[in-house]
């Protein structure tokens, strides 16, 4: 099969950029055979050795670039060509911004069956850089010492790296304290591959508005070696931290963290801001990693679901009900719906925390929860959806259809499973008004979007 194709594994060839892919690479073409390269630009010309080839595709690596684009940039992190981390350092930020909105339009023509939707450009971020308000640090050992990095894409390789210019640097010093205690003492890193060694984790969370700190390491035993030596180690350094989390994580698995926390030190949990709002952030709690750019979002989700204080309200997929709390100021009455018992407990104690008396949330499945709802006679006037990457199940798509909301609110981070979304609710009746993208992760091919849908 391989020898009626146009290119060979291992050959190079000189290629022509005509467009880029949904995860950002360049599309070559060769004979109308379609070759994906990494780091490629539209408009360029390349070398390529071709390192997979399918009937269909092939996948390329950029030897070298022999006409480069005007938009082609200067990577910032001298890892970035192994990291998995960013996508899209190759290409200005007026470049990436474009290729956002562009994927959103592709999705909603190609995938919805929609056409002459309104989709705004995607709002920039100011300073896309030092964002990220939580960082993942996988542990490990290279050349017998620990190390700490990001994995390289598909992969659990740690690419090792002299700091990181998306992650907020408190966090990233916070987390070379602790690999530099790790090295100090000799506490093993865990092998993934023989399950034996203790570190497998260090997860950094900062409180961009707060200030605070808070640093968690996944181990593999039940107690973490020399923890009150840890404790003094990084309060000598860092002596401004808020709380120190060994979490415990004993089984062979790719989840990061376990359901077991012990306090080291100070606090559980820190806090922050989103506008005028307080959130409680535990380590286990899932809070958006860009607070910058969220508050972007929503007031967008707000401008969307044109609440004059009446309203009931449905926070599908709710999270910590942190979208919940932010409308709750201006409905009637918010339901929030999770089926994550820990996040439904987080959500009341935030509700709590800002005052909120007309939010209420239900732990259970959003495609389960919402037809007893429909059939028990509890209707909403506005539902706002913020599924997870795979979309909303379409039983409850139908029952929001029959249950006819003046106004849905769909919260997506995945464009193609909101075009699918969009056109089974177009066909159910509702309008889809405007589509607004937005930047919530400078330097990937990942766009969040947010879009108002009207009964028509």
């Amino acid at each position: 099969m391989e020898n009626q194709l146009p290119v060979r594994k291992n050959e190079k060839y000189i290629l022509d950029i005509v467009d880029q892919g949904h995860e950002g690479q360049g599309v070559g073409k060769l004979n109308d055979f379609t070759v994906f390269v990494e780091g490629a630009l539209t408009g360029e010309k390349v070398e390529v050795k071709v390192l997979k080839v399918t009937p269909s595709h092939a996948f390329g690596k950029l030897e070298r670039v022999l006409r480069a684009s005007p938009e082609r940039n200067q990577p910032f992190c001298s890892v970035f060509a192994r990291c998995g981390g960013c996508h899209l350092q190759h290409m200005s930020y007026p470049a990436q911004l474009e290729f956002k909105t562009r994927r959103v339009r592709e999705a909603v023509r190609r995938i919805g069956g929609l056409e002459g939707v309104q989709i705004k450009d995607a709002i920039e971020m100011d300073s896309p850089l030092n964002y990220r308000n939580k960082a993942q640090y996988p542990v490990g050992l290279q050349g017998g010492q620990a190390v700490i990095g990001f994995y390289a894409g598909r992969t659990h390789e740690i690419i090792s790296g002299s700091g990181c210019a998306v992650q907020h640097q408190t966090g990233l010093k916070l987390a070379e304290i602790i690999r530099d205690f790790i090295k100090e003492k000799g506490i093993p890193p865990y092998d993934e591959k023989t399950g034996k060694g203790i570190i497998r984790h260090i997860v950094t969370r900062i409180g961009f508005a707060t200030g605070e700190s808070m640093a968690v390491i996944i181990g593999n035993a039940a107690k973490l070696p020399h923890e009150a030596a840890l404790v003094e180690y990084v309060r000598q350094r860092m002596p401004e931290i808020t709380g120190i989390v060994y979490n415990i994580n004993r089984k062979n698995t790719n989840v990061i963290m376990g359901d077991k926390n012990i306090v080291l030190f100070g606090r559980g949990y820190i806090t922050d801001r989103i506008g005028e709002l307080k959130f409680k952030i535990s380590p286990n709690s899932f809070f958006q990693v860009n607070p910058v750019q969220t508050q972007v979002l929503y007031e967008k989700i707000l401008e969307y679901a044109q609440l004059s204080g009446d309203e009931v309200v449905f926070d599908l997929y709710c999270g910590t009900g942190s979208i919940s709390l932010y409308t709750a100021s201006k409905a009637g009455k918010v339901l929030g719906i999770e089926n994550v018992e820990a996040a439904v407990r987080d959500a009341k104690e935030n509700a709590e925390l800002n005052g909120a008396v007309n939010a209420e949330f239900i732990c259970g499945d959003a495609e389960k929860v919402v037809p007893e709802m429909y059939a028990e006679g509890i209707l909403a006037d506005v539902v706002i959806v913020d599924p997870p990457r795979k979309g909303c199940d379409r039983r409850l798509l139908e029952t929001i259809g029959e249950m006819k909301p003046e106004r849905i609110v769909y919260v997506s981070c995945n464009p193609a499973t909101l075009a699918r979304d969009l056109g089974i609710l177009n066909s159910m009746g509702y309008e889809v008004k405007e589509i607004q993208p937005v930047d919530m992760f400078p330097h990937t091919y990942h766009v969040e979007c947010v879009v108002r849908l009207q009964k028509k």
